[in-house]
This record gives C-alpha cells, structure tokens and sequence, in this order.
C-alpha cells in the first residue's frame, strides 16, 4: 500500500494525470463565423462535455460549408459543422475521401428565394420575368435550375445578378434587384440588422416548400478520424447530442457559451438566430420518429438525385457513403420538443 501511495505521489509531484494522458486531441472547425446555430458545439465545450468524453476540441471559426470540406479533407481538421449537400457532392468525385456525417442537424434546408411583399409574388411561377441576385456558387443558386424545373419556369425569362455576399440583402433592400438567393439563417438576420422586417417586408419561396426534399446541416468527421478513433467519434456524438437536448429547453446556457467563445458578437441577435434555427431549420416531422441526429435513408437517397443534378455530377454516391448513424444514443435520448425561454 505504501509503494501504491508513494508512486501515485511521484506522479501528482511529476504533473502526470491519468485522465489527462487519455484526452484525444480533435480540431473542429464551424460553418461560418460563430452564430447562434453553433450553440451546440459551443455548449458542448463550454460545459466540459467534450472534456467528459476525454476529448480535448479546439473549435475554429469556419469560411462556409464549402471551406468545412475543405479543411476536414486536407487533414487540418478532423470534424465540423457543414451541408450534408457538400458531402454528397465531394463523395461524387472523390469516393471514400469526404467527411461522414454523424450528427445531421438541419434537416430542413435554409435555401429560399426572398422578394419584397409589394411585389405580390404569389407563386414560384411569379418570378419569371424578375432579376434575381446572389453569391454564385452557393447551394440555393446553383440548385435554382432545378427548383425552377420542378416549378415549371421558364429560365430564359430569369436574370440573375452576380453579388458578393455582404451587398445581397442591401441591393434587395433597395430594389436593385427583384429577389435574393438566400441562405435564411444568414438572410433573415442580415435583413434585421439593415432595419427591415424579415416576416413582415419579405415574401419566401423555401424550396423545401417547392419540391426540393433536402437535408443541410450537421457534424461531420473526417475518414481518418473514423476509421483509427471511432470511439472519439462517439464521444463527439454524444456530447453534441447532449448539448443539443439541453437547448431545445434552455437558450440561457447557450447564449453564455456563445459569448464564452465570442463576446463580441450580438447575444440577442444570436439568440433569435438560434431560436431561428431549432423552430424552423431542426423540426422536421420525421424528427418525432428518428430524434435528432438521424435522418431518413429513403429521403437522403432523393436528396442525392437533386444534388446530382443540379451541380451535374457524374455518379451518384450511395446513403450510406454519406450518412452513419451507428454513433447515435439511443432514439429516445434525442427525442425532443423545443421550448423557447
């Protein structure tokens, strides 16, 4: 006993600490620059959940979905938050190279075409004729083809505007443009913050409401991570899971760890972003039966056919090329209704 004693002393004198010698390193990077909607990740940092899990995750401010695959792919990071749609396409051209998703988030997209309410647009039909703006290569302008296909209109009437992403919502604003390619949880804040009333100036097309059954955000990880630590994976799992749960009922404890993170952003602003997206990007009906974190094969596999066509890809990546549930807690430990305080 005295030799256990005096070893576990030389150990605490020499600074070592078991837990400490099992923590698993995992760089995380964002979507964007911090937002209300990263409030699970920030969550799951500020209240230790990750460190609970033994692991120890330095999160990133990210430069767009696009930049999440990016930074995952060349080995500077090895999980993030990003659009499935991103996965899909990079899984296309690279098989068995893209990032997994293991936690999907969003399963309503955030893509929508916004115009004035006093143009009176009443249907998807009603834009024909119109000038539309946006950034290019965003997924609700490159996806527009297809949105305006299944709407049965007419490109040849559309004239759309090539914006940098910061003029859009001003140009809009101002009528320089008819309508705006918009990623909502970015759009409608942007609107808020040029003075505007985003439900009460703006009409939206969201195209989930026009034929386009997509999934967008959630965590991924990369291949590398997956197949040498699959049990930090899980670990990640579970304690975004656990995060995400606490603020479906409680935005108080994310908005400190927003500001934990970040103290220079908006905590109001940020709170009704994140309000924005747990009532309208998180809510999906499927969510009663698959909880939070999962999705549904059949509806990723039409997901996919869309994706397809509309950045042309040549093959189409399976479901399970792209999605992996087998690190989810059990459904009824992510069955959720939100509460707004």
């Amino acid at each position: 006993m005295k030799h256990i004693l005096f070893g576990a002393a030389l150990a605490l004198m020499a600074g070592y600490s078991p837990a400490l010698a099992q923590m698993t390193d995992i760089k995380f990077t964002l979507g964007w620059k911090t937002q209300g909607s990263d409030a699970p990740f920030l969550v799951a940092l500020n209240e230790g959940y990750f460190e609970e899990e033994g692991l120890n995750v330095t999160i990133d401010q990210g430069e767009g979905s696009a930049a999440t695959i990016t930074r995952i792919m060349s080995g500077a990071y090895d999980a993030g938050f990003g659009d499935i749609n991103a996965i899909i396409q990079n899984a296309a051209a690279r098989p068995g190279e893209a990032p997994m998703m293991v936690f999907q988030m969003w399963n309503r997209p955030p893509f929508a075409i916004a115009v004035p309410k006093e143009l009176a647009l009443k249907s998807p039909k009603d834009l024909e004729g119109k000038t539309l703006g946006g950034a290019q290569g965003t997924p609700t302008t490159r996806l527009f083809p297809v949105f305006a296909r299944l709407n049965d209109i007419d490109m040849d009437t559309i004239k759309y505007e090539s914006l940098a992403p910061n003029l859009q919502e001003p140009m809009l604003i101002r009528g320089d443009i008819d309508g705006a390619y918009t990623f909502t949880v970015s759009s409608w804040f942007n609107l808020i913050a040029n003075r505007k009333d985003p439900a009460a100036d703006f009409d939206w097309f969201n195209y989930e409401d026009y034929g386009m059954d997509l999934y967008s955000n959630g965590m991924m990880v990369s291949r590398e991570l997956l197949a040498e630590n699959p049990e930090a994976v899980a670990g990640l799992v579970r304690a975004v899971t656990r995060a995400t749960m606490e603020i479906t009922k409680d935005q108080d404890i994310a908005v400190e760890a927003i500001m934990a993170f970040d103290n220079l952003v908006d905590p109001e602003l940020e709170r009704a972003r994140l309000e924005f997206a747990l009532t309208k990007l998180m809510n999906a009906p499927e969510t009663a039966d698959t909880g939070i974190g999962d999705l549904v094969d059949e509806r990723l596999t039409r997901s996919i056919a869309i994706i397809a066509e509309g950045y042309g890809l040549e093959t189409l990546p399976d479901a399970g090329e792209i999605f992996d549930r087998s690190f989810l807690p059990p459904v009824e430990e992510r069955t959720f209704s939100v509460s707004i305080n």
